[in-house]
């Protein structure tokens, strides 16, 4: 598992698939030598030799996750929007001026070899078994733990995994402790939203839909203190969102409507007719994340949330404030105001 490919080609990282290279990359290790750390998970064990420096972030959202540690990482993977390196306003800080390559679409291994990591890390890029075999030839290669899914790593535990793995566990430590006193300290000054429910809900291109709980959206609210309906859970039915028919929005009658959207403008959304019979339309119950802060949401990482929540807290308070009236700023914004 720690061995290293300096410049395999395609046709040899087939053939060696071809030989059994998965079975070898997970067969019995040696004894743990002094320094060795070992991370067990879905596909099973990955072994580094001490702490990793020269990192590949191959999931999604871990470039967040490594800048949060200090470590810059070599390459990242392309998720979406046009953003630097693939970096977001809340970590580009953190990246020191440095300009980490960005890989888009499937991953080459070429790509990953031709830059030497020593750890490569794939919790929630969606790598399967087979391509995690090889890229475990390259470097040791961190995947999801198999109590989740690929994409299901809760925030504070990816901190936790991959702080190990560069060997700054008491940073990660600081970290998690940091992003959870946040919304430990919302929900303080907010202690009436424990008792709403509060969905999370979409509406692009004539789809309508809500995230499940289990959703880095949906985790959102739910550490902030609101509970997500029976009836969403329901229809979502173990997948991350619940679809709705646009005929039909009784579902996202809820305590707290936050609307997600990729785009800032959303004429189709404020158009749409059942929408303005929902009582949280009425009442002034709805917030409306936009790009910026739909990103935040959607990256769901130790520091795109804070992020989060500094951007729509107000917001959902003037929602909940009991009194119809109190403008919500991003709703207003976005047309969406009763």
């Amino acid at each position: 598992m720690r061995g290293r490919l300096v410049a395999p080609t395609r046709r040899g990282v087939l053939t060696a698939l071809g030989g059994g290279l998965f079975a070898a990359c997970l067969g019995a290790g040696p004894a743990r030598a002094e320094g060795e750390i070992r991370i067990t998970h879905a596909f099973g064990e990955t072994v580094l030799p001490g702490a990793a420096r020269r990192v590949v972030s191959l999931g999604f959202t871990t470039q967040d996750t490594l800048l949060a540690l200090g470590v810059v990482p070599l390459a990242v993977r392309g998720w979406f929007g046009d953003q630097p390196h693939s970096v977001w306003p809340w970590a580009q800080p953190l990246l020191g001026g440095a300009e980490p390559q960005v890989i888009l679409g499937e991953v080459a291994m070429e790509t990953v070899a031709a830059l030497r990591p020593d750890l490569v890390v794939a919790i929630g890029s969606g790598v399967s078994e087979a391509e995690y075999a090889v890229l475990s030839q390259i470097a040791p290669t961190l995947m999801h733990d198999a109590r989740h899914s690929g994409y299901g790593t809760p925030w504070d535990e990816m901190t936790r995994t991959i702080a190990r793995a560069v060997g700054r566990e008491a940073l990660g430590e600081e970290r998690i402790a940091s992003t959870s006193g946040a919304f430990a300290e919302a929900r303080a000054r907010h202690p009436e939203w424990a008792a709403r429910t509060g969905v999370a809900a979409y509406h692009f291109g004539g789809d309508t839909g809500a995230f499940a709980s289990g959703d880095t959206r949906g985790r959102f609210l739910a550490e902030l203190g609101f509970r997500s309906p029976a009836t969403i859970e329901t229809l979502a039915a173990g997948n991350f969102f619940a679809a709705l028919s646009p005929e039909d929005l009784a579902p996202l009658d809820v305590d707290l409507l936050v609307w997600v959207s990729s785009q800032d403008a959303v004429p189709d959304l404020a158009a749409l007719p059942m929408r303005k019979l929902l009582t949280a339309h009425r009442e002034g119950r709805e917030v409306m994340a936009g790009s910026l802060v739909a990103a935040a949401m959607s990256f769901g990482s130790v520091l795109s949330l804070p992020f989060a929540l500094r951007e729509l807290e107000a917001d959902i308070a003037a929602a909940l404030d009991g009194t119809p009236a109190t403008p919500v700023a991003s709703a207003v914004r976005a047309g969406l105001a009763p």
